[in-house]
């Protein structure tokens, strides 16, 4: 633990308490599924041992992300959170099919749940910890930008979700005699689940294809680039993200003039001064004397309009 930096360590503490949230979760909602028969309360039992299973891939994803580069990875283990995020969306993605499964079932052959009170009591602890939850989750976010982190944290705003919809339908169901209850609410959660998932997957693919910076944090990182007078230009300029880390490539123009020495005294000096906003960007600049293009999806001076 003593190589891993503060972000990391930041990363790893939330997925603990995910872990233990979960646990705590699992045991209540396990006695108030058997004690009340709720096909809304086995739903969120399904859901909650799911993101038990699904906060140990965030732990282990952010614990391999968090590894210096070796000879092996020599650009870092970043992509270990997309993976355990791909994981976690998979499990979302059953978890939605089982409740709406079981809550169509449920709908069809008119069962209702008992003991409503207790239900309600396990549901509303299960509130307070999400909440708990929730809120240390968007610090660490805040401070990190972990994908991992991210979708663990759909998971229990999910969860909270579901939860307040087991309270409403117990309520519906033990107080204004509403037998739709308890299923309808368990679908429209299921249906959430699955756009949130949808949303989750297509932002770790992102991270594992390689793509592009968000136009506004490419710009902005250009101009930047546009304050230095040394270069007239930038070309071949390429970004991609791995978990918490990003990359950058680009070529510079330079006064073809100039020797070796001052070429690199000018990389250092681009270096530093964009390092100032992007201090956890890993950078690769090349120097090219003014004018010089190489071939294939280059761009000549990306600059233009920058400066």
């Amino acid at each position: 633990m003593s190589g891993i930096n503060k972000g990391a360590r930041l990363n790893l503490s939330a997925a603990v308490a995910s872990i233990s949230v979960a646990v705590i979760l699992s045991v209540a909602k396990g006695w108030a599924t058997w004690t009340t028969g709720s096909t809304a309360m086995l739903g969120s039992l399904a859901d909650t041992l799911l993101d038990l299973v699904a906060s140990v891939t965030t732990l282990v994803g952010v614990y391999v992300a968090a590894q210096p580069a070796d000879e092996d990875h020599r650009f870092g283990h970043g992509k270990a959170e997309a993976l355990a995020a791909i994981f976690q969306v998979m499990l979302i993605a059953i978890s939605a099919f089982s409740i709406f499964t079981r809550a169509a079932n449920q709908l069809a052959e008119g069962a209702r749940p008992t003991g409503a009170e207790d239900g309600i009591a396990v549901s509303t602890l299960a509130l307070v910890l999400t909440l708990a939850l929730l809120a240390w989750q968007r610090h660490v976010l805040r401070r990190t930008g972990s994908l991992a982190i991210s979708t663990d944290h759909l998971h229990y705003k999910s969860d909270l979700l579901l939860n307040l919809a087991v309270i409403l339908a117990l309520v519906l169901d033990r107080f204004a005699n509403l037998p739709w209850a308890d299923a309808t609410f368990g679908m429209g959660i299921a249906l959430w689940l699955a756009w949130g998932a949808r949303k989750a997957s297509l932002e770790a693919i992102d991270h594992l294809m390689d793509r592009e910076w968000p136009e506004e944090k490419k710009e902005a990182f250009l101009a930047i680039l546009a304050q230095i007078q040394e270069i007239s230009g930038v070309h071949d300029f390429r970004t991609r993200t791995a978990g918490n880390k990003d990359f950058v490539q680009f070529h510079v123009w330079l006064d073809g003039t100039m020797t070796v020495r001052a070429a690199h005294n000018v990389m250092d000096k681009i270096e530093a001064r964009l390092k100032k906003d992007f201090p956890d960007v890993e950078m690769l600049i090349h120097p090219d004397p003014e004018g010089h293009i190489d071939s294939g999806l280059a761009r000549p001076n990306v600059l233009e309009g920058n400066g």
